[in-house]
């Protein structure tokens, strides 16, 4: 885990988020953060081209400047920062948030996304939480979404919910990865639901299985009954003191599979805790 990328838009859960990736870094050693910032403006790609004869002067001044003030806010945030030995440094974009992120995670090679699930306010803002189910939705990397500071030190229980079908060997490698970094110790579930109900007797032998192999260390596993999956992963987490969910995503569709893309991005959008999403 070497570049780490960090939506930011001066809000308070941008700044969260920042501080949990320099956590990280410090931790993972040889990482380098991006603090990315996207301008929304409905001419972006007019002014990205600066071509157009009809385009109006005082936007392009209006523009400039704008970036201008957002250059030296970021710069500022940089300095103000307790970074150590950590390489940090910023981009700025104008266009469409998700868009940007996910194009700049292809073009850069971004190991981890880390953002705030919830932003400021404001025409030229960057709306981080808008965007955040898009984000964990489209992006080829992990993505660690949070609404509130985390403290890297106490995260020791980490919540993986699964129906256990198509999950990867590059998504386990991934997530062990992260585990082994924090040193924390991986919980296991399946949340059993009216809806798609199994048997204790199939779920435990699926669970079994699964961690056998892929050689699992440390980690437990249970059944969890709830109503519905989404509420149901946060419910478990709470419960039990988890500091962080682990979470696939899929664009399957259909009521046999568990973790669609919509349930990932529903607990990532109520989770008190930081969520871990990768794709199936």
């Amino acid at each position: 885990m070497n570049k780490l990328l960090v939506p930011y838009d001066f809000s308070k859960s941008s700044k969260s988020a920042l501080s949990f990736a320099l956590q990280m870094a410090k931790k993972a050693s040889a990482c380098s953060i991006t603090l990315f910032h996207v301008i929304e403006h409905p001419t972006a790609s007019a002014f990205k081209t600066m071509g157009v004869n009809d385009y109006n002067p005082m936007e392009i001044m209006y523009m400039k400047k704008l970036i201008e003030q957002v250059e030296v806010k970021m710069n500022q945030t940089i300095d103000d920062a307790s970074v150590g030995q950590v390489e940090v440094k910023q981009k700025i974009k104008l266009g469409n948030p998700d868009n940007e992120i996910t194009q700049e995670v292809e073009n850069e090679n971004i190991d981890l996304i880390i953002m705030g699930t919830s932003g400021s306010e404001g025409l030229d803002e960057f709306f981080v939480g808008s965007n955040a189910e898009k984000v964990v939705r489209y992006a080829s990397c992990p993505v660690i979404t949070m609404n509130k500071a985390a403290n890297l030190d106490i995260i020791k229980e980490v919540v993986f919910a699964s129906d256990f079908e198509n999950v990867t060997d590059d998504f386990v490698r991934r997530l062990m990865s992260v585990c082994s970094l924090l040193e924390a110790r991986l919980r296991v579930v399946i949340i059993n639901t009216p809806a798609n109900f199994t048997s204790s007797r199939l779920d435990n032998k699926l669970m079994d299985k699964f961690a056998k192999e892929h050689e699992f260390g440390e980690h437990t596993t249970e059944i969890y009954n709830y109503s519905n999956e989404e509420d149901g992963i946060v419910a478990y987490a709470e419960d039990i003191g988890a500091q962080m969910i682990a979470l696939g995503t899929t664009q399957k569709k259909g009521v046999g599979h568990f973790l669609k893309g919509s349930i990932a991005e529903d607990v990532v959008n109520h989770a008190e805790i930081p969520v871990w999403t990768f794709h199936l």
